[in-house]
């Protein structure tokens, strides 16, 4: 464990106090069914979106709530925390069950959750000014990136249907494949002049948003 932790360390530039608390916090339940990340993850989750929501309400106090919606929402997601848990090199030491896996490049999902699972972890350890000066340090660049209110595809898709068609856009679910640690799954989506459009994720949401897109591509709309 000494080796795990002083490289985790490394990788968020501060001195751990609780050691098991980060241990179970890169476990998946792959690796271990009871002491496992996902507590810690439903607790991060919920600590990312206050302390975010709170920087956005700071730096645009007269923005629209529906506009504030969708930053925060580009801000949090599990593409967004996928790449900071690949900043935190979280990739290299979370542990899952399968060491075929552990060879390999871990799924995205697996990576985000980590993420999501640390900031849990930091709130326990170390408070709630500890953690939200850690996540919006590591945040910075996104917050104030002039990108973060583009509009997501499945919300430019249901937008456009709407506008055209007064309806919004069909999805359908077709299958849920793959072991739990490495779910598939495959949706499809389809507009009032348009035959359904297949696409695949490792979450429901990530599938629609790849299915989105695709149909967008498609009839050339501008994400």
């Amino acid at each position: 464990m000494k080796k795990f932790i002083i490289k985790l360390e490394q990788n968020l530039g501060f001195k751990i106090n609780n050691k098991q608390l980060y241990v179970k916090a890169l476990t998946h339940k792959s690796a271990d069914k009871l002491n496992n990340y996902e507590k810690l993850e439903f607790l991060g989750d919920r600590v990312l979106g206050l302390c975010i929501s709170k920087k956005l309400l700071d730096i645009f106090p007269n923005e629209k709530e529906g506009i504030l919606d969708k930053k925060l929402a580009s801000l949090v997601n599990k593409n967004r925390c996928f790449e900071v848990g690949q900043k935190l090199n979280l990739d290299k030491i979370v542990k899952i069950g399968n060491l075929r896996l552990n060879k390999q490049t871990v799924e995205k999902k697996i990576i985000s959750d980590s993420c999501e699972a640390i900031i849990g972890a930091i709130y326990i350890d170390k408070g709630f000014d500890f953690v939200e000066n850690f996540i919006l340090k590591i945040w910075d660049h996104y917050i104030y990136d002039k990108n973060i209110n583009i509009i997501d595809a499945k919300t430019k898709l249901q937008e456009y249907s709407l506008k055209k068609f007064k309806i919004l856009p069909t999805y359908k679910f077709i299958s849920d494949t793959g072991p739990k640690h490495r779910p598939n799954f495959k949706v499809a989506v389809k507009l009032k002049d348009t035959s359904f459009v297949e696409a695949e994720g490792a979450s429901k949401k990530l599938a629609q948003q790849a299915a989105a897109t695709k149909l967008l591509n498609q009839i050339e709309i501008k994400k």
